[in-house]
């Protein structure tokens, strides 16, 4: 016999199950019609896939160019960089587009040139941009005008030819830097820092002021030429900048004739100046411009 409670459960339970078994079908069936199932969802790839923060480009430096222009070069560009501003005019062959690498000459004066003696002093006195168009009509010319000889020189023309290289289409192999005076001791300070961005190097009339060694591992050909009697340096200098590269490249293991190939000391006695009509040695190392023996070694080397 079952109690009164027991009867009343079994009700309860029979009830429960009998309204499941009517309308459990049913009622699964409109719940799915009345909920439909969200779309699928496509994942679209992106045509680019921006960089990670980590491998985002450095901020593009900015150019105020100029808008003189004297003998073909366009006058006082200023690239504003973190070095500071940089000051430099430029010569750009009409023949280049972009589509063929060109050879870059760049060319640092002496204190006569540099930027607080006037825009344009380097080129109204000094003949080496002029002169290196001679040589390669696919070239592009660059005159910085800086304001000391130092290491803030140093950096700034570094700054500028990376500049270059990246803005312009450019032969690696044929880039080419000469200083003269101040000019040779800034540049001299730069082959220390990054020879690897230039194919040879011509020094006049100056002195050494920077490391010897990257230029011995970076095998970048050098060319000393200065007056005998120079007044303001005397050859001395470069006599001994050039025995200290040549030591190196003896330890290095280098034959004299390889060594030959990098290096070249040319020292000029009074009649070369004299010949030319120069008024002293010094400042007679202006002819060195217009000489192909020497000129023609720079832009024969890459």
């Amino acid at each position: 016999m079952f109690s009164p409670q027991q009867i009343l459960t079994l009700f309860m339970t029979l009830t429960m199950e009998l309204s499941l078994t009517a309308c459990g079908p049913e009622a699964m069936v409109q719940s799915a019609l009345e909920t439909p199932e969200p779309p699928a969802q496509v994942q679209e790839t992106p045509d680019t896939v921006p960089d990670s923060p980590s491998e985002s480009l450095e901020p593009e430096l900015e150019v105020t160019e100029g808008t003189e222009t004297y003998r073909g070069f366009q006058m006082d560009n200023v690239l504003h960089a973190p070095e500071g501003d940089i000051h430099y005019h430029i010569y750009i062959p009409d023949s280049y587009d972009g589509s063929e690498a060109y050879a870059l000459f760049l060319t640092l004066p002496g204190y006569e040139g540099l930027y607080f003696q006037g825009m344009g002093q380097n080129l109204y006195s000094e003949n080496f941009a002029f002169e290196a168009l001679n040589y390669n009509d696919r070239m592009i010319v660059v005159a910085p005008q800086l304001s000391d000889w130092g290491e803030t020189s140093a950096a700034q023309t570094i700054a500028l030819t990376e500049y270059l290289l990246a803005h312009y289409n450019i032969d690696q192999e044929r880039v080419y830097a000469e200083g003269y005076s101040g000019g040779g001791e800034t540049m001299s300070r730069v082959m220390g820092m990054r020879p690897d961005l230039f194919a040879a190097y011509l020094q006049c009339s100056s002195q050494w002021d920077g490391a010897y060694e990257p230029v011995v591992e970076a095998r970048v050909p050098v060319y000393f030429v200065i007056g005998e009697g120079d007044e303001y340096y005397g050859s001395e200098p470069s006599r001994e900048a050039y025995n200290r590269l040549y030591d190196l490249y003896t330890a290095a293991g280098l034959t004299r004739e390889e060594i030959s190939q990098l290096l070249v000391l040319d020292i000029k006695d009074a009649d070369y100046f004299r010949e030319g009509g120069a008024p002293n040695q010094h400042g007679g190392g202006n002819l060195f411009a217009q000489d192909p023996e020497i000129m023609g070694w720079l832009f024969s080397q890459g």
